[in-house]
């Protein structure tokens, strides 16, 4: 099977696998800035991980929203485009995929700076990490990216080094159900693909903001699972972007996708 045939099954099912983890993983106290973090700035790679991440993915650019950000992703010239997925020796390579959400999120923090300059922004679920790497470019005070993934963690050191950017912190656990930190900003994408997931994430989202009025950004290309969810009519349309061909190619013909902003009404309730 080719990773294209893996990556479709990454689109229409095995999400499910990821979102049974992100329940299983049960976040512990709030995150502190200075203790929180598996990697930061000066900390190493294994270099054997290294070497087969810059030997299995393709440094691009292009066919995404944000040609600003280079990142190191699965495309049909690396060699797991056409290899079996079960000689992948780590675990699904979601971080290895430039999401819709994702992307928009990143092109409207690029083209709109102020929206976290001097705060300080949580990436959750942050994949490539390319969503805090644009907060980072845009002059946010502090960046967290979280992940699940350890790969995606290793992932993210190598994307910073590839736009010239001293690391930001990463932290490798679920901190969804957690005590709300204490952040400005939370950004999120295409992370509404499972109801109990998405659940989970209403209520925590929901928590922050209440404790610490902070924002929320969401970004998702229009999913069922989120559209028919009920924290979507607790959502105020920020902004739409149309998606360029390769990547309406590579997320099932999705042509557009969307910022919205989580301004809950019930914010103020137990």
């Amino acid at each position: 099977m080719a990773f294209h045939g893996w990556k479709w099954l990454l689109l229409l099912g095995r999400q499910n696998t990821l979102a049974k983890v992100w329940r299983s993983r049960r976040g512990g106290p709030a995150l502190c800035w200075k203790r929180c973090c598996h990697w930061s700035t000066g900390k190493s790679l294994d270099p054997e991980v290294r070497a087969f991440l810059e030997e299995n993915t393709e440094v691009t650019n292009s066919g995404h929203l944000t040609p600003e950000i280079r990142l190191r992703l699965l495309t049909p010239r690396c060699r797991f485009w056409r290899e079996k997925p079960d000689l992948w020796p780590y675990g699904d390579p979601f971080w290895a995929i430039y999401w819709p959400g994702g992307q928009a999120l990143s092109r409207y923090i690029l083209d709109n700076p102020h929206v976290v300059k001097g705060r300080s922004v949580l990436d959750l679920g942050s994949g490539c990490g390319a969503t805090a790497i644009a907060a980072v470019m845009s002059g946010a005070s502090q960046v967290l990216a979280n992940d699940i993934d350890p790969i995606a963690g290793m992932a993210m050191m190598l994307n910073c080094e590839l736009n010239h950017l001293n690391p930001f912190p990463i932290t490798i656990k679920n901190i969804i159900n957690s005590e709300a930190g204490n952040w400005d900003l939370i950004v999120l994408g295409d992370m509404f693909y499972d109801e109990q997931l998405a659940d989970g994430l209403h209520h925590w989202l929901q928590k922050c903001i209440r404790i610490h009025q902070t924002e929320v950004l969401i970004g998702d290309p229009g999913r069922h699972q989120f559209l028919s969810h009920s924290i979507h009519s607790q959502l105020h349309k920020v902004i739409e972007y149309s998606l360029p061909e390769y990547t309406r190619q590579e997320n099932c013909g999705l042509t557009s996708s969307i910022v919205w902003s989580y301004q809950p009404s019930n914010s103020l309730d137990n």
